[in-house]
């Protein structure tokens, strides 16, 4: 498929950028073989991605396998519902206490996880109670990035010292993964964004998961050039694939743990708290590492979209505050983006978002 022109801006490198840094706008490498279908293998794991490659399931995934989903994704892939021994609707709530309810029903030696970040992370933590040969496997229907990363809560009642798991098997086709309404995928892609911006400077970082993350910002940037209407749903899905492979290898921090908690106390939903949080998060993170991909603008964009400007406009209620302040606080997390924020800064980036 051939790579969509996309209109060339300023060198847009802030003051604090290393010496020598390539700007965001510099030519991407590679751009033209990565708008196309390819598979990745990359140690026990194969992703393959690009349009049309949920049609090549079958191959990845045999039959008869276990499938975690939702009642609007099935319709997304009917085919993989079909292919499936068993299915398990995934209820919305919380990861820890979903994958526990469903422990003593969920059986099979492969999962497959067919939705957002919710069902594939239940699906990882079912794999990782269960322990080997049991695997997971997941085809996202959002740009969560879940898919490629071991990040996960483990089921209520599970060793904390469990292994976390990551998909052995990930198909990730852009007309299914970047195919939210509008708003919804603002949100999304704020997310997606979030994990480039932010594991580019956490502690672990280092310099292919770095390069990643550049990657994954320019295609954000990119997909909404002009876009006063629709997006590059194809870019913005492998973007969410590159930033989702930065914050498996260096890590969450400071802005994940302020957007978790909200979406755990605050009731926020975890895309549009993402893209609430973003565009204060990120001058939190420059203050503390120079390097830090200044994405602010794309970040407003996004919320603007999304409809998440405000905390208030996403249903959190300004007496929840302080309870996610405290709650945060607690988070080791926090430690991967020295100095560790504490509760008044906390405070303070919540009431500036609120």
């Amino acid at each position: 498929m051939a790579a969509k022109a996309l209109t060339r801006r300023p060198d847009r490198r802030h003051a604090g950028a290393r010496a020598g840094a390539p700007p965001l706008d510099a030519p991407a490498v590679g751009w033209r073989r990565m708008g196309e279908t390819f598979t990745w293998r990359d140690g026990e794991r194969t992703i393959r991605f690009g349009r049309g490659t949920i049609a090549t399931a079958g191959e990845l995934l045999g039959g008869g396998y276990t499938l975690l989903t939702t009642p609007r994704a099935e319709g997304v892939a009917p085919h993989v519902v079909a292919e499936a021994r068993t299915v398990h609707h995934v209820r919305p709530g919380r990861v820890d206490e979903i994958a526990e309810e469903l422990r003593g029903t969920v059986r099979g030696e492969l999962l497959v996880a067919l939705g957002g970040g919710r069902v594939i992370d239940v699906t990882k933590a079912l794999a990782a109670a269960a322990g080997p040969p049991v695997r997971a496997a997941a085809i996202p229907t959002t740009l969560s990035a879940a898919e490629m990363s071991r990040g996960h809560r483990h089921a209520s009642g599970v060793a904390p010292k469990t292994p976390n798991v990551r998909p052995a098997i990930v198909i990730n086709d852009p007309e299914v993964s970047a195919s939210q309404p509008a708003p919804d995928l603002a949100a999304s892609a704020a997310n997606s964004l979030a994990h480039a911006v932010e594991g580019a400077v956490t502690v672990n970082a280092s310099p292919v998961p770095v390069l990643a993350a550049r990657e994954a910002v320019r295609l954000t940037e990119a997909a909404y050039v002009g876009a006063d209407g629709e997006p590059d749903r194809e870019a913005l899905a492998l973007a969410a694939v590159l930033s989702g492979y930065t914050i498996d290898q260096a890590g969450l921090a400071l802005h994940h743990v302020l957007s978790q908690t909200l979406v755990r106390i605050g009731g926020a939903g975890h895309g549009p708290a993402n893209a609430a949080l973003l565009p204060h998060t990120i001058p939190a993170l420059l203050r503390r590492n120079a390097d830090t991909i200044d994405a602010t603008a794309i970040a407003r964009e996004l919320a603007r979209r999304a409809g998440a400007e405000r905390l208030r406009d996403i249903g959190v209620d300004e007496a929840k505050l302080e309870e996610c302040v405290q709650a945060a606080a607690e988070r080791p997390q926090l430690k991967l983006t020295p100095p560790p924020a504490d509760a008044d800064e906390i405070r303070a980036l919540y009431r500036a978002a609120w």
